[in-house]
């Protein structure tokens, strides 16, 4: 365990270590770094069978019991010779004194001048070191091929005994979240199932008197809550068991009440509403008075507003991530706050996804002093290069601008307007949205 996260006992810890500290105006990064120093993983472990480990977190380091492959093998069908009878002549002649197939090898002598037949995979026999594709030979007759040998190198088309993996390497590393191809290699090791870390339980819930849940009557100026819906989708994708407890009236007696019950039936907490600037001081207050929690002016568009911490109640606690109430600021917030610090309670090992470099197609209006997020369209333009466009008006909160893009423009703390064809960096969206 990193050794100033474990000495760290709350937050005011943390952020007293941090010269340039301040709360009403902290920069991405440095509410990430924050989160991230802050959050211990959970550690509670059970066994699956590889069928439903998918998209689990590896709770142990996986050894491999076996090479692999298990033999030197051949990598096409074509035939095994000896490397010693290339260096004699330019056109080679060979006598075929067997066959080796996969799963079946071929066990008597290759002496020289001499060659076996052999399938992709098959074991090469002893003495043979290179395999000839067969495309490559022209067959005499039933036993016997000639080549040209000017092209071909020792061990050509040889896969070593433990190439991939060599028995007692680690194929597979602690608190990798795992892939279909993860579960085949597992599955070519011959593991039947897993050690991995228990589902993450995460409690949501939406704040705001205007709320309405789908399906109930609108009245004039109540709006449909879509926020739980999004949040629901999103931590679903991610694999946690979500725990959605409605729309909560902005009353300090319903707003307590639900805490408490999300900290007692959750590992972390995600509301979205209700940390904002000139919202009720009863809000602030109530999370205060159940634990350590910051409230934070996050220099970023959309998404500025957000409350983090820990909260207790009956003995529990659970990680609290208040997010703003626009749709697209809970998104954003979610997407580059929430989810890392969330695979990091999981116990998984993750680090930022890469950003790419393409060409703006539009101008778009920035200014220094805060990182900006803009809704975007990659695409390939007519010069085949990949060229991004923003999804139109970039409203906080017009969904749709969500729904429309594949990918997020992000616009650096320290970057001011983008002309049409300047290069930007884009986060492709990983199924997450």
């Amino acid at each position: 365990m990193n050794t100033s996260r474990s000495l760290a006992r709350n937050l005011q810890d943390i952020t007293s270590r941090l010269p340039d500290y301040k709360p009403e105006t902290l920069t991405v990064q440095q509410a990430q770094n924050i989160m991230l120093e802050y959050i211990q993983p959970i550690c509670s472990i059970e066994k699956l069978t590889l069928r439903q480990a998918l998209g689990r977190v590896l709770a142990a380091d996986i050894v491999s019991p076996i090479d692999v492959p298990a033999h030197d093998n051949s990598a096409m069908d074509g035939y095994a010779l000896r490397s010693e009878d290339l260096s004699a002549v330019q056109e080679l002649h060979l006598e075929i004194v067997g066959t080796a197939m996969a799963g079946s090898a071929f066990t008597g002598e290759v002496g020289r001048k001499q060659c076996v037949r052999i399938m992709t995979g098959a074991v090469l026999p002893d003495a043979c070191d290179t395999v000839v594709p067969q495309e490559f030979t022209t067959k005499v007759s039933d036993s016997e091929i000639t080549l040209s040998v000017g092209n071909l190198r020792v061990g050509d088309n040889r896969r070593l005994k433990g190439e991939d993996l060599a028995t007692g390497k680690v194929a597979i590393r602690k608190g990798k979240i795992l892939t279909p191809a993860d579960l085949g290699l597992l599955a070519s090791l011959g593991i039947p199932e897993v050690s991995v870390q228990r589902r993450l339980r995460v409690a949501i819930f939406s704040t705001g008197n205007e709320l309405r849940s789908v399906g109930e009557v609108l009245e004039a100026g109540c709006v449909y809550d879509s926020n739980r819906y999004t949040l629901h989708g999103m931590l679903t994708r991610m694999g946690c068991d979500v725990l959605d407890m409605g729309v909560v009236q902005d009353h300090p007696d319903s707003l307590e009440a639900t805490m408490h019950s999300a900290c007692e039936n959750a590992d972390a907490i995600i509301t979205s509403g209700g940390v904002s600037v000139g919202d009720a001081d009863h809000t602030r207050q109530m999370m205060e008075r159940l634990g350590d929690v910051a409230f934070w002016s996050i220099a970023m568009r959309p998404g500025r507003p957000m409350a983090f911490g820990k909260i207790t109640s009956s003995g529990k606690s659970a990680y609290l991530f208040g997010l703003p109430g626009n749709p697209v600021a809970v998104m954003v917030s979610f997407y580059f706050f929430a989810k890392q610090a969330l695979q990091q309670l999981m116990g998984a090992t993750s680090s930022p996804p890469p950003l790419l470099s393409v060409r703006s197609n539009d101008a778009i209006r920035k200014r220094p002093g805060r990182t900006e997020y803009q809704r975007g369209i990659l695409s390939v333009g007519e010069d085949g290069e990949p060229c991004v466009s923003i999804t139109g008006a970039q409203g906080s909160g017009i969904l749709r601008s969500m729904s429309e893009a594949n990918c997020m423009i992000v616009l650096p703390h320290d970057r001011g307007p983008v002309s049409a064809g300047d290069k930007v960096r884009i986060l492709l969206f990983d199924g997450l949205i």
